[in-house]
This record gives structure tokens, C-alpha cells and sequence, in this order.
């Protein structure tokens, strides 16, 4: 059976199996849609909440993110399950204690402030919308790959996928979806993984292979891919660490303050019984999330192994020399996996030198002695720019495995694309509906009415969603930091604060929100080229060209978040202090004990 039908059948029998458990598990009742009714099983929300994380960002871009970066490109692991260690300990049990459905819900309660619910809103809107651009990005260039239909067929398909399981299922359906989605993903992920390490070093365990011997050889796969990228002029991949060491760590800190705040995280953890449950399916969560992230280290090292042996072969064999003509190989004999990605943009072949031949190299090396061996070779620049979004995906085909294989990469890279846009769109839909409809404009809405506004609001965010995937705004390429550094900046400290600081009131929580979100907006579209003044390009502050002491916007988030703690502390110690009843609630809340809803009057 050739690939295509096997992609159809394979990605197919995955999408009826979603659209059945959407109608089994379809939400009626305000509680159900919101929270699906409060009664998830720990284990169950830890894999829902598994799979509502690990986006196209971390099943298609992490591993070529590490592949591309090597032992710089850490920072994902630590920052991103960091973030879960955080949300463990300091924020999901107590806002669960809470009892409420949404984070602008907590925000204008524990701030007794309608403004400060809206703000938080505009906040959670913001970040999500710009995160789901990615997703449905994402569930285009699948689709556009593996089932050779246009990019804007296969997001209207993921459209209508969602629409189908979302609206109708609300978070009781999603849930229950993205549990399945979670068994699809991490077999989609660890399956090739397998096969590949025991091609490459003969260990079934991808997490063992990483530090094996290459069959057949007593050279180590890490020590012979540190001695393929040296000779092509990159950094060593084991030790390289990409910008200071600095923005190395405000960029972990950013991404684990970041996943701490997203909202549509923190969502899940309203969805079980109680306190307890909450801390254990934050466990859960982790152990879920582990199974994919600690095979994505060997995922990356093979995958830049595999690309290297198939497109520089004279630099992978021992002893052969890297700048011979032999060494590359010509574009006329390409592999049948380039042909086919070649016709997704996502991977470009430019004949420099006119030899036929692909060069791939750093041509942009410091490194005189590199420099030299590369000119008298003849290079005139690196000829192949391969899209780090590929490694994941195409690995399974240049290490030439089964068409099932190839199929179950495809199903796994749309499951985890369509299991974080519904949550997404889950979250953007209880902020309207519940926090701004409910919460704001009109307090005695009935039920069914509130249910009817949420369905209707999530599938207006779904078009919406849509239309951006495909016609991304262009600062497309930042939108996932983007979403982390607003999470990081507004929700993640307004939250932290509210529950730790009896003192903090509502004018220093709103200007913190404020102020965070607008310092991190402001540095981020900067370096994007997008922000003006006086008509002239912002060129920075400190330490060249659209930099802060060389930190990247992909890392502002955390300078946004210590905006935000320092404004709201100077502002709240100016202004009225926080009621009493508020003082009150919050030690209740921080109390361990019970699972009972606990409110404030809001003034």
C-alpha cells in the first residue's frame, strides 16, 4: 500500500475515533462545558493535561529545535516541564481550592474588580490567540505534506474537527478527546524513535541509544555527530550554547513562568475533585509529559545524524575527506524524501557554485581556519536551508521505514496540533462567555443562555483562529514567544500575588498586568521590526541592535514579569489597602485544607 492511502486511512481512523468520544462525552450543562463537571480522575486529567501541553511546538519544532541547536537547545526541557513544577506546587492546588471556572474569574474576585477580570480577559485572549496560530499553522503543513492536499484544506479539515468535538463536547468532551490524542501522540513520537536508535546504535531505547555506540563502530553517536557538525563549521553539539549565558537563563525562566501562566493549563486543573486530586494530576501530568520529553534529546541527535549522513555522506564515513567533491552528494540524485518536502517550501535547494552538488555547511563560520578549507573547496555558501519544523516529521522517511510509521508521525503531529488548539479555544471561549458575558455585561444570564454564548463564542474562535492560520500576521515566526512572554508578564504574576500576597490590592495588581504586558508587547515587536517611533525603526536599548543586555524577545518574558511584580508592589504600597474580607479569603485559600468554593464580595 503506497504512503498516501496508508496516511488516509491511518490519520482517518483517528479522527472518527475523536468525533466518537466527542458525541459519547458531549457537554450538557454549564459545568460540564466549562469544567466537565469537576469529576475528571487524576490519571485521566494528567494525560488530557499531557496532551493539552504538548503542541505542534513540542512534537514537531522541540526535537528540531534541539537538533538544530544541540545541548543550547535544553532550555525547552527545563523550561517547559520547570513550568509544570511550578504549577504543581504554587498555583493548581490553590486556585483549585478556589472553585472557580477561569483565571480572569480568580483575578476579579481575589481583586474584588471587574476591571482587573477584563484586563486579566484581554490578557488570556491575547496570549491564546497568538499560541493557536502555531496549531492550526501546524495542522496545515501535515495536512499539505502527508495527505498532498493544499495548506488551506487541512486547516479548514482541522476547523471542522474541532468545531465537531469542542463546541458540542465543550471541556468534558475535550478531555476525554485529548486523552486519546495523547495515546496517538506519544506513539506517533516514541515508535520511530525506537526504530531509529536501533538502526543507528543497535539499543531499542532512544534514551540509551543517545549515549551508544554506533553499530558497528566504537565511536559514540554524540562523538561522531560532534565531529560531523565541527567539520561543516558549526558548533560542537554537545557544549554549544547559543547567546549568553544570560538569555540562556532568563529564556528557561521565561518559558517555565510562561507554561505556569497559560491559561489554558491552569484550566485543567478546575476539572478534577479536589485539592488533592489536583496536585496528583499535576504529577500525573509530568510523567505523561516525560515519556515524550525525554526521548526528544535522541530524537534530535538522530535526526541531525540522519540528515547529515544522507546529504554530506563523505563527512559521516571515517576518514573521508569533507571538502572532496565526493563528499556531498548531486541534486539530480537526491533522496525521494527531499523531492517530496522540497514541494512545501520547507526545504530549499540554491546551486551557488554551479556544481551541481548540494554544499550544506556553516558558511557563516568565525572560524578562519573553517573559513579557508570551505573557499578552497570551491563553496560559495551554504546551498540547503532546511526548516527545523522537518526533522521531526521527515525523520521517519529518510531513515527509510514503514509507510505505517510514516502515517503514525502524521496522525501524531495533527493530534498534538488539534489537542492544544481545542484547549486554547476552550479557554477562549469561557473568557467571553463566562468572565466577560456573565462576569460583566449581563450578571442573570440563564444557564442555557451561558452555555449557548460559550458554544457560540468558541466556534467565532475557531474562524478566527482559522483565518490566522491562514493569513498569519507577520510576526507569525514570534508568535509562540509571544504567547509565553504575555502569559509570563500578566497572569503568571497577578496570580502568584493573589495568592501569596494578602496585601496586594486591585490598583497594584492592575497596574502590574498593565505594565508587564505592555513592556513585553512593545520589546517583542520591536526586535520583529514591526514597532515605529517617529516613523524610524526602535534599534534597542542596551548592547546593540534590538537588545537588552543580548536578551531575546523570545526571553522578555521574564524581564515583563519582574516589571509587573516590582510596579504592582510600588502602586499597591500607594494606594488603599486591600479590604479585609479579601485578607481573609486569602488565608482561607492558602489554608491546606478542604476542596470547598470560597469567595469574595467584589466591589
Amino acid at each position: 500500500m503506497d504512503l498516501t492511502t496508508t496516511t488516509y486511512i491511518v490519520v482517518g481512523l483517528s479522527f472518527a475515533l475523536y468525533i466518537g468520544i466527542a458525541i459519547w462525552a458531549r457537554a450538557g450543562s454549564t459545568s460540564e462545558f466549562y469544567v466537565a463537571g469537576g469529576g475528571v480522575h487524576p490519571v485521566t486529567n494528567g494525560m488530557a493535561t499531557a496532551a493539552d501541553w504538548m503542541s505542534a511546538a513540542s512534537f514537531i519544532s522541540m526535537a528540531g529545535l534541539i537538533a538544530g541547536m544541540g545541548y543550547g537547545g535544553g532550555l525547552f526541557l527545563m523550561g517547559w516541564t520547570g513550568g509544570y513544577v511550578l504549577l504543581a506546587m504554587l498555583l493548581a492546588p490553590y486556585l483549585r481550592k478556589f472553585g472557580k471556572f477561569t483565571v480572569p474569574q480568580f483575578i476579579g474576585d481575589r481583586f474584588y474588580s471587574k476591571t482587573a477580570a477584563t484586563i486579566a480577559v484581554v490578557c488570556l485572549l491575547t496570549a491564546s490567540i497568538t499560541y493557536i496560530i502555531g496549531q492550526m499553522t501546524g495542522v496545515g503543513v501535515a495536512f499539505s505534506r502527508f495527505l498532498e492536499v493544499s495548506n488551506a484544506t487541512g486547516i479548514y479539515v482541522g476547523m471542522a474537527l474541532v468545531f465537531v468535538y469542542a463546541v458540542f463536547g465543550g471541556m468534558k468532551g475535550i478531555t476525554y478527546t485529548q486523552v486519546a490524542q495523547y495515546i496517538v501522540l506519544i506513539l506517533a513520537y516514541t515508535v520511530p524513535a525506537v526504530f531509529i536508535s536501533l538502526q543507528l546504535t543497535g539499543n531499542p531505547i532512544p534514551q540509551l541509544g543517545l549515549g551508544s555506540n554506533l553499530v558497528g563502530t566504537d565511536v559514540s553517536l554524540l562523538s561522531k555527530l560532534d565531529q560531523i557538525v565541527s567539520d561543516l563549521g558549526f558548533a560542537e553539539y554537545t557544549t554549544s550554547v547559543p547567546g549568553s549565558k544570560l538569555n540562556m537563563f532568563v529564556y528557561t525562566l521565561s518559558l517555565m513562568i510562561g507554561t505556569a501562566g497559560l491559561p489554558h493549563v491552569i484550566m485543567r486543573f478546575f476539572t478534577v475533585p479536589s485539592v488533592k486530586d489536583a496536585r496528583v494530576s499535576a504529577g500525573w501530568a509530568l510523567i505523561f509529559i516525560a515519556a515524550l520529553y525525554t526521548v526528544a534529546p535522541a530524537v534530535g541527535a538522530m535526526a541531525q545524524t540522519n540528515l547529515m549522513r544522507t546529504i554530506t555522506p563523505g563527512v559521516v564515513m571515517q576518514n573521508a575527506d569533507p571538502y572532496a567533491p565526493e563528499a556531498s552528494i548531486r541534486y539530480d540524485e537526491r533522496p525521494d524524501w527531499m523531492k517530496r518536502w522540497e514541494t512545501t517550501g520547507l526545504l530549499k535547494f540554491e546551486d551557488k557554485n554551479g556544481d551541481g552538488r548540494i554544499q550544506y555547511y556553516n558558511d557563516k563560520t568565525t572560524n578562519p581556519e573553517m573559513k579557508a578549507k570551505f573557499d578552497a573547496a570551491g563553496w560559495k555558501g551554504n546551498e540547503l536551508n532546511v526548516n527545523a519544523d522537518i526533522m521531526v516529521m521527515a525523520n521517519p522517511e529518510i531513515a527509510l521505514l514503514p509507510n505505517w510509521v510514516i502515517a503514525l508521525v502524521a496522525a501524531g503531529g495533527l493530534a498534538a496540533a488539534l489537542s492544544t488548539a481545542a484547549g486554547l479555544l476552550m479557554a477562549i471561549s469561557a473568557a467571553v462567555s463566562h468572565d466577560l458575558i456573565k462576569g460583566v455585561f449581563v450578571p442573570d444570564i440563564s444557564e442555557k443562555n451561558e452555555l449557548l454564548a460559550g458554544k457560540i463564542s468558541m466556534a467565532v474562535a475557531i474562524v478566527i483562529a482559522g483565518w490566522l492560520g491562514l493569513n498569519p500576521p507577520g510576526f507569525a515566526a514570534g508568535t509562540v514567544a509571544l504567547a509565553f512572554g504575555i502569559a509570563a508578564s500578566s497572569l503568571f504574576p497577578a496570580i502568584m500575588m493573589g495568592i501569596f500576597s494578602k496585601g496586594m490590592n486591585k490598583e497594584g495588581a492592575i497596574a502590574g498586568m498593565l505594565a508587564g504586558l505592555f513592556v513585553t508587547l512593545v520589546y517583542v515587536f520591536a526586535h520583529k521590526g514591526l514597532f515605529f517611533v517617529r516613523g524610524t525603526e526602535f534599534t534597542g536599548l542596551i548592547g546593540g541592535p534590538n537588545s537588552f543586555f543580548g536578551i531575546t524577545p523570545e526571553a522578555f518574558g521574564a524581564v515583563g514579569a519582574a516589571v509587573n511584580f516590582i510596579v504592582a508592589f510600588i502602586v499597591s504600597k500607594m494606594t488603599a489597602p486591600t479590604p479585609q474580607h479579601i485578607r481573609d479569603l486569602v488565608e482561607a485559600v492558602r489554608v491546606p485544607r478542604g476542596s470547598k468554593a470560597i469567595t469574595g464580595a467584589a466591589h
